[in-house]
C-alpha cells in the first residue's frame, strides 16, 4: 500500500458491510481495487469483515499484481474461519500456479501453504510439484519454504507425494539462494520429525561450501548452521572445510560471523595440528572483538556467546582482554557480562590491568555494578593464587572508603579467600571488625559471624562480637540465625568459658523453643545432643577441617558446555540453557503464520504470558487449599520453666531430651518440575492428582534464595483437556530457607488446544520478585479417568464389537508381575479403572476393564498375564486411538505402582 492509502482507515459511515460488499462487485476495476483495500484496512485495525469472504474472493481473478496480493493477505486471515467457502479459490491458486509471471507463480504457491486448512492442502500437491522443478529460481525457491510448511500441516503427505526427495535434490541447484531455501526447509522439518532426513554426505558437503560464497547472509546462516553438523571424516577434512568458511568471518552481518565461529569451533574438535588450532584462533579474535563496536543489544548478544567461547578456547581471546573493559556509557546488562568474561580472561600476565579496573568499577554510582565488581576481585583472587595478596590489598582500600554496600560486598568475598586459602591471611581480621556496626545484609552479616566463629581463638572479643549479634537473634534472616548458632558453638568449644556458656544456653533456648524455622531447630538439637554426650565428637564434626573452594569462574557442566556450543548463535546461547529447557517442539501444536511468527496461545515454549493474578499483596490463605509443608513444634505454656540447657551441656543432666512429635504418614514426594539452579533459588515440586473426585495440581515451593517471596501466580498453556486453574495461586510469602505446598484446584475445557493428544503441561509461574519461570509437566493421564467409566457386561460387549478392529492396540510389558489378583483389582479401581470380567486362555488369565476420560470417551481394556510370572499383555479398544499411546502409559504406571 502508498503512502497515500491511510485514507482506508479514517471512514466513519454507518453501514459499512454493505457499501463494501456493493463496491467489491462494482463493474469497475479501479473501485474494486479500492473497495478491497478498505476491508484490508478495516481487517487490519480488528474489524471482523468476515462477511465479505465470497466477495473478495470473486476479485482473485486480476492481471492486477497488487490487488491479487491484498486478496490473497485477506485468504490468509480467513481461510480457518471460512474453511468451506476458501474451497472457492482453489482453481484460481491452481490457474496462478500456472501464470505466466513467476512472481504470480510463487505468490500462489506461499499463499496455499500458509492457508492451513485440510481441504486445500490436497489441491497443493501438483502446483507445489511443478513448482519445485520450475524454470524461475523466485518460484523454486519459494516452493522449498512452501514444503516445510506443508510438513508442518500433514507429514504424511509430504512423504508419500516424494517432496522431501525433491527438496533434497534442490541442494544440487545452480542457484545459491535456491540451495539455501532447501537447505532451511529440511533443518526445519528435521528439528520436527524424529526419523533422520537431513543427512550430509561428502557430495552434499562440496555443494553447500560451493553456494555458500554467492549466497545472501541469510542463506549463509542457513548453510552454516546445517554444516555445523556435519562430522568431518578426519582431521584433514576438517581443515579443508575450516579454510573454505573461514573467509565468512570477514562478513558485516554479526550473524553470519557468530554461525562461521560455531562452524569452526566444531570442526577444531577434530584437527589435531596445534599450528592450525593456533592460527584458527589469531584469525577468531578479529571478527569476535567488532562485534562489541555494534550497538549494544548486539554486543549484549555477543557477548554472551563469548563467554562460552573462553571457557572452551580461552587462548582466542586472551590476549584482547582490553577490549572488554566497561566504558562509562555501556548499559548495565553489557557490564555485567564483560565483568564476567574479563574474570574469566584473568591471568598472572594481565592481572594488575584487570584489578585497576575492577577498583575503578568500584566507585561507580550503579549499586548493583559496585558489588560485581568487588565480588568480581574476589574470585580472581580465588582463581589466581599468585595474585591473591594484591586482590586482598585492593579489598582492604575499598573497605576504607567506609562505603557501606562496597564494605559488605568486601567481607563476602574475603570469606571465601579465607576459605581458599587457610591460615594465611588472617591478619585482616581486625580491619574487619572495625566494620560490624555497619553490617546490616544478611548475607554479609552471616559472612562476618562465620569469620569470628572460624577464627574465635585469634580473636580476643571474640565473645563480645557475637553477642553483639544475639540481642537481634529473633528477628535476624535464617541465614544468620543458622551461622550464628554455628559460630556460638565453634566458640564455645574453642573457648569453654563462663560467656561462651551463658551465650550457648541462650542460643539452643532461642533455636529450639522460640523458632519456627526447621532447618534451625533440627540443627540446634543435633548440636545440643553432641554436646550434651560427647564434646570431644563435637569438636571433631563441628570443628572438622573444611573442604577448600575451588575457582568457579567455569561454572558450566562440560556437557552443557559442548551442548551450548553447538547452538552458538541461538536463543540457546543467550539464555545459557539447552534448547530444550525453554522451548517445546510438539508437531503441528504451534500454528505458524505466513511470517513465521506464532499466534497468541500457541505453545508455552514459545510464548506466554502470565494470568491469574493474586489481588493486592499474597496473604496467608483461609482455605484447606495450602498446607505449610513444616509445622513448628508447639511452644511450652505460658510459665513453664524453660530447661537447663548450660547443666545438661556440661554433662551434669543428660536427662533433658527432645521430646518426639507424633509421626505423621509421610507423602510421597512430588517431581521437581523447575529445579533451583534453573529458578534462581525458587525451587517448584509439582504433580497432577485427584482427590474425591477433584483434580488438584499439587504443588511445593522451597525458597532457597537470601529474599523473601510473595505474590505468587500461575497460567497454564492449552493443552489436550483444556485444563485451567479454577482460581488463584494461594501461596503465603516464602521466607529464605522456608517451603510450602498447596492444592490448586483445576477446571477442564477451558484451555483447549488443536492439534495430536499430550500429556504435557507448559506451566509459568512467577512473583514478585523474580522473572516469569515457565517449565513441561508430564502428567499420567489415570489422573483423568472418570468416576462413570464402570460398564455392564452386556454394554461392555457391544461396545467392543461396534468398534472396528483397526482401533485396538496391544502393548507388551514384559517385567510387570500381577502378584495378587485382588490387590490389582482394588488398585485399578481406586484410580476409576473398573473390573468387567475376567476368563482363562489356556494358562492364562485374561481380565477385562473399563474407564473414561472426560467428553465421555471410553476405554476398554483387555489385560493378559499369568498370575505371579513376569509379563503383562495390554489392549486396548477407544473411539479416540489417537489417545492409546497415553492410556497405555497410564495403566503402566498403575501397574507399577
Amino acid at each position: 500500500m502508498s503512502r497515500n492509502d491511510s485514507k482506508y482507515f479514517s471512514t466513519t459511515k454507518k453501514g459499512e458491510i454493505p457499501e463494501l460488499k456493493e463496491e467489491l462487485n462494482s463493474q469497475y476495476k479501479d473501485k474494486r481495487k479500492d473497495a478491497v483495500k478498505k476491508v484490508i484496512a478495516a481487517m487490519t485495525v480488528g474489524k471482523d469483515v468476515s462477511s465479505l469472504f465470497t466477495d473478495v474472493v470473486n476479485c482473485m481473478q486480476t492481471e492486477n499484481l497488487e490487488l491479487k496480493k491484498l486478496v490473497y493477505l485477506y485468504l490468509i486471515n480467513y481461510a480457518k474461519s471460512q474453511p468451506d467457502l476458501a474451497i472457492l479459490a482453489v482453481n484460481t491458486f491452481v490457474k496462478d500456479s500456472q501464470d505466466p509471471n513467476p512472481l504470480i507463480r510463487a505468490l500462489a504457491v506461499r499463499t496455499m501453504g500458509c492457508i492451513r486448512v485440510d481441504k486445500i492442502t490436497e489441491y497443493l500437491c501438483d502446483p507445489l510439484q511443478r513448482c519445485l522443478k520450475d524454470d524461475d529460481p523466485y518460484v523454486r525457491k519459494t516452493a522449498a519454504i512452501c514444503v516445510a510448511k506443508l510438513y508442518d500441516i500433514n507429514a504424511e503427505l509430504v512423504e508419500d507425494r516424494g517432496f522431501l526427495e525433491s527438496l533434497k535434490d534442490l541442494i544440487s541447484d545452480n542457484n545459491p539462494m535456491v540451495v539455501a531455501n532447501a537447505v532451511a526447509a529440511l533443518a526445519e522439518i528435521q528439528d520436527n520429525s524424529s526419523k533422520p532426513i537431513f543427512e550430509l554426505t561428502t557430495n552434499t558437503l562440496t555443494k553447500l561450501l560451493t553456494a555458500l560464497n554467492e549466497c545472501t547472509e541469510w542463506g549463509q546462516v542457513f548453510i552454516l548452521d546445517a554444516l555445523s553438523r556435519y562430522k568431518a571424516a578426519d582431521a584433514r577434512e576438517a581443515e579443508n572445510i575450516v579454510e573454505r568458511v573461514t573467509p565468512r568471518l570477514q562478513h558485516a552481518n554479526c550473524a553470519v560471523v557468530l554461525s562461521a565461529v560455531k562452524m569452526i569451533l566444531q570442526q577444531m574438535e577434530l584437527i589435531t595440528s596445534p599450528d592450525v588450532v593456533r592460527n584458527l584462533c589469531k584469525k577468531m579474535a578479529p571478527p569476535l572483538v567488532t562485534l562489541l563496536s555494534a550497538e549494544p543489544e548486539i554486543q549484549y548478544v555477543a557477548l554472551r556467546n563469548i563467554n562460552l567461547i573462553v571457557q572452551r578456547r580461552p587462548t582466542i581471546l586472551a590476549h584482547e582482554i582490553k577490549v572488554f573493559f566497561c566504558k562509562y556509557n555501556d548499559p548495565i546488562y553489557v557490564k555485567m557480562e564483560k565483568l564476567e568474561i574479563m574474570i574469566k580472561l584473568a591471568s598472572d600476565r594481565n592481572i594488575d590491568q584487570v584489578l585497576l579496573e575492577f577498583k575503578e568499577y568500584a566507585t561507580e554510582v550503579d549499586v548493583d555494578f559496585v558489588r560485581k565488581a568487588v565480588r568480581a576481585i574476589g574470585r580472581c583472587a580465588i582463581k589466581l593464587e599468585r595474585a591473591a595478596e594484591r586482590c586482598i590489598s585492593v579489598l582492604l582500600e575499598l573497605i576504607k572508603i567506609k562505603v557501606n554496600y562496597v564494605v559488605q560486598e568486601a567481607i563476602i568475598v574475603i570469606k571465601d579467600i579465607f576459605r581458599r586459602y587457610p591460615n594465611t591471611y588472617e591478619s585482616i581480621i581486625a580491619t574487619l571488625c572495625e566494620n560490624l556496626d555497619t553490617l546490616d545484609e544478611p548475607e554479609a552479616k552471616a559472612s562476618m559471624i562465620w569469620i569470628i566463629g572460624e577464627y574465635a581463638e585469634r580473636i580476643d572479643n571474640a565473645d563480645e562480637l557475637l553477642e553483639s549479634f544475639l540481642e537481634s537473634f529473633p528477628e535476624e534472616p535464617a541465614q544468620v540465625q543458622l551461622q550464628l548458632l554455628t559460630a556460638t558453638v565453634k566458640l564455645f568449644l574453642k573457648k569453654p568459658t563462663e560467656g561462651p556458656q551463658q551465650m550457648i544456653q541462650v542460643v539452643l533456648n532461642n533455636a529450639t523453643v522460640e523458632t519456627d524455622n526447621p532447618d534451625l531447630r533440627d540443627r540446634a538439637y543435633i548440636y545440643w545432643r553432641l554436646l550434651s554426650t560427647d564434646p570431644e565428637a563435637a569438636k571433631d564434626v563441628v570443628l572438622a577441617e573444611k573442604p577448600v573452594i575451588t575457582d568457579d569462574s567455569n561454572q558450566l557442566d562440560p556437557s552443557l558446555l559442548d551442548e551450548l556450543l553447538v547452538n552458538i548463535a541461538t536463543l540457546s546461547s543467550v539464555y545459557h540453557k539447552p534448547p530444550d529447557a525453554f522451548v517445546t517442539r510438539t508437531h503441528s501444536s504451534a500454528q505458524k503464520t505466513e511470517d513465521g511468527d506464532y499466534p497468541e496461545g500457541s505453545e508455552l515454549g514459545y510464548s506466554v504470558s502470565p494470568g491469574n493474578p493474586a489481588n493486592g499483596a499474597a496473604s496467608p490463605p483461609s482455605s484447606s487449599y495450602s498446607m505449610p509443608a513444616s509445622v513448628a513444634p508447639a511452644s511450652p505454656p505460658p510459665g513453664a520453666p524453660v530447661p537447663d540447657l548450660l547443666g545438661d551441656l556440661m554433662g551434669m543432666d543428660n536427662s533433658v531430651v527432645p521430646l518426639d512429635q507424633p509421626a505423621t504418614p509421610a507423602r510421597p514426594a512430588l517431581p521437581i518440575v523447575l529445579p533451583a539452579s534453573t529458578g534462581q533459588g525458587l525451587q517448584i515440586s509439582a504433580q497432577l492428582t485427584k482427590q474425591d473426585g477433584q483434580i488438584f495440581y499439587s504443588m511445593l515451593f522451597e525458597n532457597n534464595t537470601q529474599v523473601p517471596l510473595d505474590g505468587f501466580m500461575i497460567q497454564f498453556n492449552k493443552n489436550t483437556f483444556g485444563l485451567a486453574a479454577a482460581g488463584p495461586l494461594q501461596v503465603p510469602q516464602l521466607q529464605p530457607g522456608t517451603s510450602t505446598s498447596t492444592l490448586l484446584p483445576m477446571v477442564l475445557f477451558q484451555n483447549m488446544s488443536q492439534g495430536p493428544p499430550s500429556s504435557l503441561l507448559q506451566v509459568a509461574v512467577k512473583n514478585n520478585q523474580q522473572p516469569v519461570w515457565y517449565f513441561n509437566d508430564k502428567f499420567s493421564f489415570h489422573v483423568l479417568f472418570t468416576e462413570d467409566g464402570k460398564m455392564e457386561r452386556s454394554t461392555f460387549l457391544e461396545t467392543w464389537r461396534s468398534l472396528p478392529d483397526s482401533n485396538e492396540v496391544s502393548k507388551e510389558f514384559s517385567d510387570i508381575v500381577v502378584g495378587g489378583v485382588e490387590v490389582t483389582l482394588d488398585l485399578l479401581a481406586s484410580s476409576n479403572v473398573f473390573f468387567i470380567a475376567k476368563r482363562k486362555n489356556a494358562n492364562q488369565d485374561v481380565f477385562y476393564f473399563s474407564a473414561s476420560v472426560p467428553r465421555g470417551i471410553p476405554l476398554l481394556i483387555e489385560l493378559t498375564t499369568v498370575v505371579g510370572n513376569p509379563g503383562v499383555k495390554c489392549a486396548i479398544k477407544t473411539p479416540s486411538p489417537e489417545m492409546s499411546a497415553f492410556f497405555f502409559e497410564a495403566i503402566e504406571t498403575l501397574l507399577r505402582s
